[in-house]
């Protein structure tokens, strides 16, 4: 890893999303975290103190808006604005996970566009750049008027999946039509086909009472199906996903996401599935409750890391994106 220059006035601070992931950050980079005090009143309120100076530094804030995602969320706004009332040259959000991606347009009528919402609030917050990973939807970096670091975890998985040996008869597979694109770049990173699930059910809202998907377009019988995806929720499109690739004469069958949300009985029903393996990242912090024997996570803290010192070097990230 290419190493920070001028490392007296950066500062890394850790809220309280995910503390692992940003103790593995600091330990990257080669810069300790910074302390910071966060504690809440009675009412639920939040307060937070920065424990040391900050006055013309460069600052990096590590969060994910993950659950609990309202009060991840408000942590992090006023830990900023802590930051930048206490003269903090540059102010850098590093958001493994960014909550509220998923609602980027209207798709009803009344509806918000909770993603604009959030970088709105980012931007008033006056943040001078977001790194993050693995949005639901690329285009939300075009809500932001500020520089955005879109980085992607396809070379994790990538990587791993050639570790594994699983043969040359792969195909990946995309859990509905609004995940071609993410199943064609892991596709052609490790030069395999694709299939997509004819997936009509709303894709926001799983419900319990979703039925197997009737059909598969693209060949899967007797390979081995990789299903991939950004975001594994109750867990219930990803099994039903498997379900139908099995109908379909499918071998062995892995699930790939790289938010690990896991809301509501996602870890019986994925570990109740055709799945071999549940493979994800770690930008959201899964406790002991969330772990199960077919779940594999990969860290990505070398890829923020990397991410951090080229930003702060002034230096091209574009070899994040094509990580061997």
């Amino acid at each position: 890893m290419t190493q920070i220059k001028n490392a007296d006035n950066v500062r890394l601070f850790s809220l309280n999303s995910n503390p692992q992931l940003a103790d593995q950050i600091a330990k990257r980079v080669g810069i300790p975290l910074s302390q910071a005090s966060i504690s809440h009143f009675a009412d639920g309120e939040i307060k937070i103190t920065i424990d040391e100076s900050v006055r013309g530094c460069e600052v990096y804030v590590i969060q994910s808006v993950s659950d609990p995602v309202n009060t991840n969320l408000m942590e992090l706004l006023i830990m900023v604005d802590a930051l930048r009332r206490a003269s903090a040259a540059k102010i850098n959000v590093v958001m493994p996970y960014y909550g509220y991606a998923r609602q980027d347009r209207k798709a009803r009528s009344r509806e918000p566009i909770t993603a604009k919402l959030i970088a709105n609030l980012l931007e008033m917050d006056q943040i001078n750049r977001l790194i993050t990973i693995d949005l639901h939807a690329p285009q939300v970096q075009g809500f932001f008027d500020i520089p955005v670091d879109h980085l992607q975890a396809t070379s994790l998985f990538t990587k791993y999946i050639e570790d594994q040996n699983l043969g040359d008869d792969i195909v990946v597979v995309a859990p509905d039509h609004a995940g071609v694109n993410l199943a064609r770049k892991f596709a052609e990173r490790i030069k395999a086909s694709i299939a997509i699930i004819d997936n009509r059910n709303d894709e926001v809202r799983e419900r319990v009472d979703q039925e197997v998907p009737e059909y598969v377009i693209g060949d899967v019988k007797d390979k081995t199906a990789i299903i991939v995806d950004d975001i594994v929720d109750t867990g219930i499109r990803m099994k039903l996903s498997a379900e139908a690739l099995k109908k379909f004469g499918a071998g062995k069958i892995y699930g790939v996401a790289t938010h690990p949300v896991l809301s509501a009985d996602a870890v019986n029903t994925l570990e109740n599935s055709a799945l071999e393996k549940m493979i994800v990242t770690d930008t959201i912090h899964l406790p002991k409750e969330k772990q199960f024997s077919k779940l594999v996570q990969l860290s990505v803290d070398d890829l923020l890391g990397e991410a951090i010192v080229r930003v702060h070097n002034n230096q091209s990230i574009d070899t994040l994106f094509n990580r061997k």
